[in-house]
């Protein structure tokens, strides 16, 4: 089934969450390591500081794995519903905001 999900991204916690998007262990995660970088990628963040994506998930409940496993410890107050297919939500790249907040931050 497919989600449109949305949270609050912890902003302290943008060096350890880009370090394992980039090393690759989210990526190997079974089985669904592949779909939340994918999810990533595609995630936008608006001008309330919401970080929004459609993410693809077979869990009975709805992204049960992915949050035990990654999402509960970088973004709080998630909210997920039903989505009819993969889209691009309005707003600016989440990956490239994160890079941008990465570079100043060094």
């Amino acid at each position: 089934m497919m989600y449109r999900v949305r949270g609050k991204f912890l902003f302290d916690t943008a060096e350890e969450f880009m370090k394992k998007l980039a090393d690759g262990s989210i990526e190997q995660q079974k089985p669904d390591g592949p779909e939340i970088v994918r999810a990533m990628k595609s995630a936008t963040i608006d001008e309330t500081g919401f970080v929004n994506w459609t993410q693809r998930c077979f869990c009975r409940t709805p992204l049960k794995h992915e949050r035990k496993t990654v999402y509960d410890f970088y973004f709080e107050t998630l909210e997920v519903s039903v989505s009819l297919k993969h889209e691009i939500i309005e707003g600016v790249s989440f990956m490239d905001m994160l890079s941008s907040a990465m570079q100043k931050s060094n």
